[in-house]
């Protein structure tokens, strides 16, 4: 009997801890995990745990060792000598690396060095500045290095010479950028070798060859179009790399390629609705293993290397479920480690089993702090759209959900545009704390997210406020019929093409919403036109310049799809969140429209924030973001 009482009053223990909900302050303390690889026995998976500090207003990192089947992590600091340094060459002479060299005159000392302390950009071309940083006149170029026991180090080659390229890629490219082959004998990079405004209007990244014996350099996509990027080698020496076919177009099919000889072949072209993600070689390089969104979901898949024998590149799902596989670490055996996360926890690593697919969580950094929660309940909806499809509606309930309350709801929109909207984890758009505040989320898979086909992937091209918005709208308006959603208090939240989306439906929405968030929204397409860093994307996504007046397709959008049109119809409060740095959708979008709001009388609210990009990376500055978020809602819906 006292055992069975102590039993009871542990549940109800367990019970109340777990009635805590997520916060902007808790989420800030969750550890953030990252595989680094599988260590050179095979038999350990190396980690890093990053755990942010608030104070400090940075992050600190340590590093582990856990083995493959399961244990206790141990910390290590000798992470170099436990995994393999892919940039040593195979016969452990020569090093790879990437240095910053100065090639172009920029600044107001390179022209004048009498006046070195001038602070000044003097630029003739396009493409001044990237995603947060303007051009300074130097490249990232890889380098040879000499190594280990190479007894006459050479000087170090630079692989691109005095070319005006960058290898890594920027703004997000890494060591993921160059390779060596297992021969030894050749380094593959890719780099884009366009420079000024041909380098912003185009997406045409190639693979090059540079021989370590000729010292020539070879283009091996010479004839590829798109994007070539992520090249690696299996144990054989047969290369692999993501690709794109049409140039300009950055959220083309995204497909795996491999040579077989002197042939090329897509191995994932098969599948219209597989956009891959990223990718890795199997021990034996014969499996190729990637993940790819898939409705509304990243899942695990491999497809067969046919090599020489010549057999189909047979393509299999290995996992299935309603979470993300975000991440390949690398493979033991049978077991191949990722990174999973869904929408109620971060990315901890997971083990899956290549025979069945089962999968088992390997870390558990956050554990204690989610044994502590009411978790939310994700639901898949459906819905019929005004054009007759169906489409996935993610619904996210608050804790411990009443269907007999009424509750406030916010529709969110994803960003991209042809961004997945999947079971993510977010530190910033965080579903789990904005349900955890009291809010149902309404997250549709609208027109132009990849894992439901080409065509729907690609329908919000040059339509920017044509069928997503129908596509929102309806999703908001079908569960706006459930009796536990107040229809009094809908809200509308959304960042990039969201935060567009934002504008957008502030402009035609029929009083339908009592508030609205816009982070880092595009207001009017004309200036966006001229003032971001990729001009690319502006050509492909609206038809072309707004001064092509023989262009309809971009007469269309500029004179249609611009929210600064609809402006005159703005009735409803709204909080506008900007990044100073953020040159992707600069700061005179939520400049001008902060500027229109309070000119129309519309109660509304700027958050600037400085030192922040497209996004926001330190502690500080996000708990703010976070805190202003929901004090808006609370002061505007609840």
């Amino acid at each position: 009997m006292i055992r069975s009482f102590t039993t009871l009053l542990l549940a109800f223990s367990c019970a109340l801890v777990a009635q805590n909900r997520m916060t902007p302050e808790l989420l800030w303390k969750l550890n953030k995990v990252s595989g680094l690889g599988i260590s050179k026995d095979g038999k350990h998976v190396i980690y890093s745990v990053s755990t942010p500090n608030v104070e400090e207003n940075k992050s600190s990192s340590k590093k582990y060792s856990i083995p493959v089947i399961g244990g206790t992590p141990v910390l290590v600091s000798n992470v170099d000598s436990l995994l393999k340094n892919e940039k040593i060459s195979p016969d452990g002479k020569y090093l790879l690396v990437s240095k910053e060299v100065k090639l172009k005159n920029v600044t107001g000392a390179d022209y004048y060095p009498d006046l070195s302390k001038s602070n000044v950009y003097v630029y003739d071309n396009l493409n001044y500045r990237h995603w947060d940083t303007y051009e300074d006149g130097k490249f990232d170029h890889v380098f040879i290095e000499g190594y280990g026991n190479n007894n006459g180090k050479p000087l170090p080659i630079d692989l691109m010479q005095d070319e005006p390229y960058d290898c890594p890629q920027k703004p997000f490219g890494g060591d993921e950028d160059f390779v060596w082959n297992p021969n030894g004998k050749e380094v593959v990079y890719c780099t884009k070798k366009k420079y000024g405004k041909d380098y912003t209007v185009s997406t045409n990244t190639d693979l090059y060859s540079y021989s370590i014996e000729t010292k020539q350099t070879k283009n091996l996509t010479s004839t590829m179009l798109g994007y070539d990027i992520n090249p690696s080698f299996n144990s054989n020496g047969d290369l692999a790399w993501l690709t794109m076919k049409r140039d300009g177009y950055e959220a083309d099919k995204q497909d795996i390629m491999v040579t077989i000889g002197q042939s090329m072949l897509n191995l994932t072209a098969q599948r219209d609705d597989i956009y891959v993600e990223s990718y890795k070689w199997s021990n034996d390089g014969n499996f190729i293993f990637f993940n790819a969104p898939i409705n509304g979901t990243l899942q695990l898949f491999s497809v067969v290397y046919p090599g020489k024998s010549k057999v189909k590149p047979v393509m299999k799902q290995i996992t299935k479920g309603d979470f993300d596989i975000n991440g390949i670490i690398g493979q033991s055996g049978n077991t191949l480690i990722v990174s999973r996360t869904d929408m109620n926890h971060a990315a901890e690593l997971y083990t899956v089993d290549l025979s069945t697919g089962s999968m088992k969580q390997l870390t558990h950094a956050n554990d204690e702090t989610y044994a502590s929660l009411s978790m939310s309940r994700v639901e898949r909806r459906f819905v019929t759209t005004t054009d007759n499809k169906k489409m996935l509606v993610w619904v996210i309930y608050p804790p411990n959900f009443d269907a007999s309350k009424k509750y406030p709801t916010l529709l969110y929109c994803q960003g991209g545009p042809q961004s997945s909207l999947t079971q993510f984890y977010s530190f910033r758009w965080n579903f789990q704390l904005m349900a955890a505040n009291g809010y149902i989320i309404v997250a549709p898979c609208r027109r132009g997210m990849p894992g439901f086909g080409t065509e729907w992937n690609e329908q919000v091209s040059k339509d920017h406020g044509g069928q997503a918005m129908a596509d929102y709208l309806t999703a908001i308006d079908t569960l706006a019929k459930e009796k536990f959603v107040d229809k009094d208090r809908l809200g509308c939240v959304g960042a990039s093409y969201g935060g567009y989306s934002v504008f957008m439906l502030a402009g035609m929405h029929n009083n339908r919403f009592k508030t609205f968030i816009s982070h880092c929204g595009i207001y009017d397409l004309k200036s966006m036109y001229g003032t971001t860093d990729e001009v690319f994307f502006s050509n492909w996504e609206y038809g072309g310049p707004y001064w092509d007046t023989q262009n309809l397709a971009a007469q269309k959008t500029f004179n249609k799809f611009s929210p600064s049109s609809y402006v005159d119809k703005w009735n409803t409060p709204i909080l506008i969140i900007q990044g100073a740095k953020d040159y992707r959708v600069p700061i005179e979008q939520g400049q001008q429209a902060f500027m229109a709001a309070q000119l129309r009388g519309i109660k509304s609210k700027f958050m600037l924030l400085p030192d922040q990009n497209h996004w926001v990376s330190t502690a500080q500055d996000a708990l703010v973001w976070q805190r202003e978020f929901y004090k808006w809602l609370d002061e505007t819906l609840k």
